[in-house]
């Protein structure tokens, strides 16, 4: 066993994570943002077909670890409309490395009236409240693109952007679609040359828009109403201007099973819950989770997330 069942976070970083917790719900206290208690297991889980469930046994049946508490939070807020937070651990299968651990801590908040911009102000003030000397840059989708690779990547071909992306990616290509492709220059070209701050990305490529309106940008363009956030070149958060018409994302949802579907993946059941609040009402909101494990990181100098967490998949 060696030394395996020691923690892998120095006290250094335990004190730092309570720390950061405190001054987080201090943030949100501040703003008169509700905390709520989500449950981990669901009957359901997410449709994206890059995620995939911990799946847990219970009375007899199969229940899936939540990979956010997205779906309950938007049916509280469906019940009633008011500003709330959840701080809590979420999971994913699969996802493990410097920067990843099955088991994570996701903050995730939704804010009354607020849009994708409104929410980004909120952003950029909590992790200013952090980091108070930290620079703050704010870049359109298509501004990242132009910028480093001189490309509109909402209306180049699929052709063009399978010869760039061969040109600064080695990769076997089997048919990546545009989004593959735009997300593998992402990866490769363009998050390496964020550099250190942080930096808001706006305006997605409409095909990537997951629970996020649709709406025309300012050259009438249809793009995603979501924004991520990257702290010192690392993906920090993701957030929508949220979808509130049941029937789009129903359609969303069906879409994402016929994905997994094409690239056998298994299917879950879908969240005829989530489905039930939205008709209901969703209130006029927008919403963002921020990986609290890469925070500390970014804080702390850790150069892995064995180093944040006490007891990551390899100590369990």
């Amino acid at each position: 066993m060696s030394d395996s069942w020691q923690p892998g976070a120095s006290r250094q970083q335990r004190r730092a994570r309570a720390d950061l917790y405190a001054r987080l719900r201090a943030f949100f206290v501040e703003r008169g943002v509700l905390e709520v208690d989500m449950p981990i297991m669901a009957s359901t889980f997410v449709s994206d077909p890059y995620l995939q469930p911990v799946i847990a046994q219970c009375q007899g049946r199969s229940h899936y670890l939540q990979s956010s508490p997205e779906y309950a939070m938007k049916r509280l807020l469906a019940a009633e409309a008011e500003d709330i937070y959840s701080l809590g651990k979420v999971f994913r299968d699969g996802e493990q490395g410097r920067r990843h651990n099955p088991e994570f801590t996701l903050l995730e908040w939704y804010r009354m009236g607020y849009d994708d911009q409104a929410l980004m102000d909120e952003v950029a003030a909590l992790i200013q409240s952090l980091l108070p000397d930290i620079t703050v840059k704010r870049l359109s989708y298509r501004q990242w693109f132009e910028n480093h690779l001189g490309i509109d990547p909402h209306r180049i071909t699929l052709d063009k952007l399978r010869k760039l992306g061969r040109e600064y990616i080695e990769i076997k290509d089997q048919g990546l679609d545009a989004d593959a492709w735009l997300d593998l220059l992402v990866t490769h070209v363009l998050e390496p040359k964020l550099g250190s701050g942080l930096t808001l990305i706006y305006d997605y490529p409409a095909s990537q828009a997951a629970l996020a309106r649709i709406l025309p940008d300012a050259s009438g363009q249809r793009v995603a109403r979501r924004f991520e956030a990257f702290l010192g070149g690392m993906e920090l958060a993701n957030g929508y201007w949220e979808l509130t018409d049941v029937e789009e994302q129903r359609q969303r949802f069906e879409r994402d099973f016929a994905r997994r579907r094409e690239q056998e993946i298994p299917c879950y059941p879908l969240d005829e819950k989530l489905l039930a609040a939205l008709a209901a009402g969703l209130p006029e909101c927008a919403g963002v989770a921020l990986g609290v494990d890469r925070l500390l990181m970014c804080l702390t100098g850790a150069a892995s997330i064995d180093e944040v967490l006490s007891f990551s998949i390899h100590r369990i």
